[in-house]
């Protein structure tokens, strides 16, 4: 066989190649965004109000946050008589956490506002992804927790790289995982979805989130609430 041949057949596998693993990443993505309600019922989400509880090193800790689409994301936590706050917007965020001995707001650190700042997009990072600039990459099937999860790992724009594991029985979210810095140190951030239930509006949530400090559970979600965006400000 010619060589010129051979390079042909070879360009020619690769495109194939990268066209079959498109089409399986927006297979997913589709069968994803059905099972939260449809592209047509997230484009009509554009805040969110969420009142949950954690325990934390047996600490009582009461949560609420209040996400307005692309403009600012705010959790509150009281706890043992403190209020702390931490706020993301597309341009930056700031954490203040008197719990802890701070006496004023403090800028937040590059990784963890890059993190937050996917959770701005209430429609679903990866509903219009191309168009949003977000570079979407099908992994394969792995299994996460004893579940079977298709892993989609997403490279945004400021350059935050997340996995996502949707698990293939439900087609929802089942778990993140994203770099970020604790102390100085870099180290996996994760967050797990569960308990998925519809709200009075109809729109989809976990009602139950768990990350390396513990369970957060949901018992209030409001949505297409009116947000004063001052919230968003120091």
């Amino acid at each position: 066989m010619k060589p010129i041949i051979i390079f042909g057949l070879f360009i020619l596998v690769m495109v194939l190649a990268q066209f079959a693993q498109a089409q399986t990443v927006d297979e997913i993505i589709d069968k994803n965004t059905a099972a939260m309600g449809g592209k047509e019922k997230l484009a009509t989400l554009n805040s969110v109000r969420k009142e949950g509880s954690m325990n934390a090193q047996g600490a009582d800790v009461s949560i609420v946050i209040t996400t307005l689409h692309t403009v600012g994301d705010r959790t509150d936590f009281s706890v043992m008589g403190t209020q702390n706050y931490q706020i993301v917007t597309a341009t930056n965020g700031s954490v203040f956490m008197p719990i802890f001995g701070q006496s004023s707001p403090e800028p937040m650190g590059e990784q963890m506002l890059k993190a937050g700042q996917n959770n701005l997009d209430l429609k679903g990072i990866f509903v219009n992804y191309k168009e949003k600039g977000i570079q979407a990459e099908y992994i394969g099937k792995q299994m996460v927790d004893a579940n079977e999860c298709y892993h989609l790992k997403a490279t945004f724009k400021n350059g935050n790289v997340t996995n996502y594991f949707i698990d293939t029985k439900t087609d929802r979210l089942y778990k993140t995982t994203t770099k970020g810095k604790m102390n100085g140190e870099e180290v996996e951030i994760f967050i797990n979805f569960s308990n998925y239930k519809q709200n009075a509006d109809g729109y989809w949530f976990a009602y139950t989130t768990t990350n390396e400090r513990g369970d957060i559970n949901y018992d209030k979600i409001e949505t297409n609430i009116k947000v004063d965006e001052s919230i968003f400000k120091d």
